[in-house]
């Protein structure tokens, strides 16, 4: 069966079925382009038309990869084929902080529209971004790793976004003074520290 051929239900039975263990190890075919689109909220399409199930969407979640060109694939065990993302795949939509230390000792956890949860640090960065047009940032949490380079992230919320400026201290990156928070004794800066600026 090839994925995209029917609904999302028929590619969830293909993710989900188990590999025939009487059949020899090859790779998975590629079906070249499914009709999957992730929209930069988050939400995801199947043939233009949003997926209400969200267990679906978190299926497909986990068997997303990306290849070294930079292109996002759903590949199982025997098949797979590559999906248009807006963005990013997922949003951060919630941060958890309160439950560990603080000051360098700080960790920040992360829950994504999928329910996925990373804590920033050595293997999950922080990073910020601007708008080509409106030079507003946007700010990034490292997932999983992809190929070639290419990682797979969420894009952190706006509300979430401005619970990490509250917990912002100063600090300093390659001798430059940023604005910025700690996690798992990693410094992520958000921004330039304005000289004089007060805290």
């Amino acid at each position: 069966m090839t994925l995209g051929a029917h609904g999302p239900d028929d590619v969830l039975e293909a993710v989900m079925a188990p590999p025939r263990p009487a059949a020899p190890a090859r790779p998975a075919q590629t079906c070249g382009d499914m009709p999957f689109l992730v929209k930069r909220d988050g939400t995801w399409l199947y043939r233009g038309s949003p997926i209400g199930r969200k267990e679906l969407v978190c299926l497909f979640s986990s068997v997303l990869t990306r290849d070294g060109e930079g292109a996002y694939w759903l590949e199982t065990p025997v098949e797979r084929g590559r999906i248009q993302v807006e963005d990013t795949p997922w949003v951060a939509v919630e941060m958890d902080w309160r439950r560990c230390g603080s000051g360098t000792n700080q960790c920040l956890s992360f829950r994504t529209n999928v329910d996925q949860v990373v804590t920033a640090g050595p293997d999950h960065a922080l990073r910020v971004a601007h708008n080509a047009l409106t030079c507003e940032p946007v700010p990034y949490i490292h997932i999983r790793d992809g190929q070639g380079g290419h990682v797979l992230e969420a894009r952190i919320s706006r509300p979430v976004y401005y619970e990490l400026v509250a917990l912002a201290v100063p600090g300093c990156v390659q001798g430059q003074p940023k604005l910025g928070v700690w996690s798992c004794g990693v410094f992520f800066p958000l921004g330039d520290l304005v000289t004089g600026e007060a805290f």
